[in-house]
């Protein structure tokens, strides 16, 4: 768990702790500086320092002294010998400005080699439990787009998260009740009449799922029964057309998504919570809490209360909130049938309180956004805090492009584009990265022909690049000049010494925060972004700094350096779940 720019910053403060210590000691600075709360920062130019500290500004009151006079102290009282820094200087009104030395430099190569595949880890989920659910698509069709978004932004989320402390779990929550299903039935068995009757024989109900799988799967139980379910109670035959319908998507969805890389702890039915009546008794506890109220026969969440109570306590004012257009919500309607939302209140109240995740999270499509509060204040209302706990990640829509122009349905079958459709035309690890490559609150342009391109056009294919080319030159100066990478602890570091060298050096030194930020901000994209900027700077350090006829120390610096980069982006990439390959 080692984060080197985290070093650096705590032992800025303990040097200008310890020099104003000794400052005091001699007379030079009075009482006060003990307290003095400084902030350090890595400036945005770092020619004249690495580090600043804002020590001498922040103490200038309690001490009555100018902040260049105090800085000065310090300055004349820093013993900077063994430490990570060569100088510093004073810069502007009082800033302190430390510039590293050779032994952070080295200290980060040995941080990568000591914790290899774990660099970067980190301690911010300190065990907690969490539980990241996504693309939960309806399985009465196939996995579109958004589900392919949806699914890698759910699935690096996870893998960012477990890095960061986190114990993670993913779930794909599977709709198997409610009047989707009914629809899915319904069409499934029309389309199963009409290969019975014609298609003027049976109408197809106006709401019905229209799609080619649907009559591949009344073809399939036609097949498979004959006319069996034509003299059985519609009832008996619905059911069995679901039942049906659900065992031939499931397993394909299933599929689809290992394909993609993607594997869940568990697949959780809808119809679990329905049929040990969990739906019904957290309606109930609603109504014992006075959130309910009846109304046309139909039982009510009393969803406006609950939504003011929650704005409130977020800060907004009373003039705010009752400008607000806020409505109820139906739990149980008038036939005695819960709704969507009562079931997904009972859901998230099974995460929360019956498995005890410390944090749910899901990854939704931007037109959920009015649902979001609206859970979080009905889980607020069985006093599960469903306001913080229950994070909802909301993803804007991918707008597919070929040739520059939209692209919304398959050559191949002439329906929109689905999941397996866009892995037939582009590899796995290219989908992953792309769909990973921008904030899930972005909309996304995802070029079919950008993907396919093998040149540093094509994001994938540069950071891919990066990691082959520092493979072959590791194997080449191994077979021309018996060059082996060194161990960190034989590494002259003061021979990086280039601009090229040491930037890259930082870029690794980046990493550990990046993987940090990621998982606090939950954002994975943040490591595409850091992968594209690392092999950036790896392929300035190559084409500025010679390794073939170089120095033996200058040599061995350079490899370690080089296959310290190839390490670190092995490890970002496999985050991201993309291979990192060795030859391209």
């Amino acid at each position: 768990m080692i984060n080197m720019i985290q070093a650096a910053k705590d032992q800025v403060a303990a040097l200008t702790q310890a020099a104003y210590e000794r400052a005091s000691a001699a007379g030079t600075l009075p009482a006060g500086g003990e307290a003095v709360k400084a902030t350090i920062e890595i400036p945005k130019d770092t020619s004249h320092g690495d580090y600043a500290s804002s020590f001498a500004m922040a103490g200038a009151k309690a001490m009555h002294m100018a902040p260049r006079a105090i800085a000065q102290a310090i300055v004349d009282h820093l013993e900077l010998e063994g430490s990570y820094f060569s100088k510093a200087e004073i810069a502007g009104p009082g800033f302190l400005n430390f510039t590293l030395g050779p032994k952070w430099y080295g200290d980060v190569l040995s941080a990568v080699e000591a914790e290899g595949p774990d660099y970067g880890s980190g301690t911010g989920g300190a065990g907690r439990k969490v539980m990241v659910e996504f693309v939960s698509a309806n399985p009465t069709g196939p996995m579109h787009m958004g589900n392919a978004r949806g699914g890698v932004l759910g699935d690096t989320l996870a893998n960012v998260l477990a890095r960061d402390g986190w114990d993670v779990f993913k779930e794909f929550y599977v709709n198997d009740a409610g009047n989707q299903i009914d629809k899915f039935a319904r069409s499934i068995y029309a389309r199963y009449m009409q290969l019975i009757l014609g298609e003027e024989g049976y109408p197809f109900p106006e709401d019905g799922y229209h799609g080619e799988d649907i009559r591949e799967l009344a073809q399939a139980i036609y097949e498979k029964d004959g006319q069996l379910w034509r003299s059985k109670p519609e009832n008996d035959a619905l059911l069995a057309m679901a039942q049906e319908g659900l065992s031939c998507n499931i397993p394909k969805m299933k599929a689809d998504l290992k394909k993609y890389g993607i594997e869940y702890d568990q697949w959780y039915m809808e119809s679990w919570l329905h049929d040990r009546g969990f739906v019904a008794d957290t309606v109930q506890l609603l109504t014992g809490r006075g959130w309910t109220y009846e109304k046309d026969g139909a039982l009510w969440l009393n969803t406006t209360e609950l939504l003011k109570k929650k704005y409130l306590a977020e800060g907004k004012s009373q003039e705010q909130v009752d400008k607000l257009d806020l409505k109820d919500d139906v739990l149980r309607r008038a036939n005695g049938f819960y709704t969507y939302f009562a079931a997904d209140i009972a859901y998230h109240r099974n995460k929360l309180e019956e498995r005890n995740f410390d944090l749910a999270i899901n990854i939704w499509g931007a037109d959920h956004h009015g649902h979001v509060a609206r859970l979080q204040a009905a889980l607020d209302g069985l006093g599960l805090d469903g306001s913080h706990r229950l994070v909802i990640v909301l993803m804007q829509l991918v707008n597919l492009l070929q040739d520059g122009k939209p692209v919304r349905m398959s050559k191949r079958t002439g329906k929109a584009i689905a999941l397996h459709d866009l892995l037939d035309e582009i590899s796995v690890d290219a989908a992953r990265y792309y769909f990973n490559n921008r904030a899930a609150t972005s909309p996304l342009d995802f070029d079919l022909d950008l993907a396919v391109r093998q040149d540093s056009e094509n994001p994938v294919y540069y950071v891919q690049y990066a990691h082959a080319r520092i493979c072959s030159l590791i194997a080449r100066l191994a077979e021309e000049e018996g060059a082996a990478v060194p161990a960190a602890a034989a590494v002259d570091a003061a021979a990086l010494a280039s601009p090229e060298e040491l930037a890259l050096v930082k870029a690794l030194a980046q990493f550990p925060e990046e993987l940090h930020l990621a998982a606090r901000d939950y954002d994975p994209s943040r490591i595409n972004r850091y992968l594209t900027a690392l092999a950036g700077d790896f392929h300035r350090f190559y084409n500025a700094c010679r390794l073939k006829g170089e120095k033996a120390n200058v040599l061995a610096a350079r490899l370690k350096l080089a296959d310290t980069v190839r390490s670190v982006l092995a490890n970002g990439l496999g985050l991201l779940g993309v291979n990192a390959p060795e030859k391209m």
